[in-house]
């Protein structure tokens, strides 16, 4: 990605309990995007919410399966995007849980990017 170009962002609104097979459905995207080469991702926890099963759920109560909104959030070039779209949307007939997936065209404002930490 370049700056002042266009590129596309896909989001994941999930849950945090959420899993494909045996791992987190959040880190197993996440790690997907890098094994397909995407320039990034995050992981964004929230504190309220609620989706299509209208069931609201909270930090505010201390819950011992606490249950919060994921969102996970993907920037790249449209092609790289749409594949890895491709690639990914099968696992979700696989996944019982509700889930929305978005893609909304972005302009890349300034990219720099950061030397690898060694600790």
């Amino acid at each position: 990605m370049k700056s002042n170009s266009e590129a596309t962002r896909l989001r994941f609104y999930i849950s945090n309990t959420d899993k494909f097979r045996h791992t987190l459905l959040s880190e197993t995207l996440v790690f997907a995007a890098k094994r397909y080469g995407l320039a990034g991702a995050t992981v964004t926890k929230g504190c309220m919410g609620y989706g299509s099963s209208s069931v609201i759920h909270s930090a505010k109560f201390w819950e011992i399966t606490e249950k919060l909104p994921v969102i996970v959030e993907m920037v790249d070039e449209p092609t790289k995007i749409e594949q890895f779209v491709n690639i990914i949307l099968p696992w979700f007939d696989k996944i019982p849980t509700g889930c929305l997936i978005t893609r909304e065209n972005v302009g890349i404002a300034f990219v720099k990017k950061g030397k690898k930490a060694f600790f």
